[in-house]
């Protein structure tokens, strides 16, 4: 049996939680099969649609990869620069390129977390003392909030179980 370190198992665990949702849906599961005509459908009361959340998940989440491999990213202005303006895609293909975008990203992501050895911890040269793990923690934590929300859309709009 191969002994693994309390680093390696806490990069698996990090792995999971950012992957599988682990107690929730995941956002591959979520953004699953959702008729076109719905994409942009914001229901009443609610301030945006399925595409938007997505595009914001998919921002974010770049966005927070660019700031841990690079020190001198530039993030969007907040808020405007996280959402679209658009409530649903410009073109047919746009929904589907935004969850292959969020799904590499999140790839290269875990990449960074399994190359980081000890720098898990490390706070960044740059910001203000995030490091690695927190910012594991809050891709994880950002886009567990946001899939919820695309599936009460997904209820709302009668297309979820």
């Amino acid at each position: 049996m191969k002994s693994t370190t309390n680093q390696e198992h806490i990069v698996k665990e990090l792995e999971l939680l950012i992957s599988k949702g682990n107690a929730h849906v995941s956002f591959e599961e979520a953004v699953e099969n959702i008729p076109p005509a719905l994409l942009g459908t914001i229901p009443s009361g609610l301030p945006y649609s399925i595409w938007q959340l997505v595009e914001h998940i998919r921002i974010t989440q770049w966005d927070i990869l660019e700031f841990s491999k690079d020190p001198k990213h530039v993030s969007p202005e907040w808020p405007s620069g996280y959402w679209p303006k658009e409530k649903a895609p410009s073109h047919t293909g746009d929904f589907k390129k935004s969850v292959d975008r969020v799904l590499a990203d999140r790839k290269e992501f875990i990449r960074l977390l399994h190359h980081a050895g000890e720098e898990l911890f490390t706070p960044f040269a740059h910001g203000d003392g995030q490091t690695l793990f927190r910012e594991a923690l809050l891709i994880a934590d950002h886009t567990s909030y946001h899939t919820g929300e695309i599936i009460v859309l997904r209820r709302l709009l009668k297309d979820w179980n």
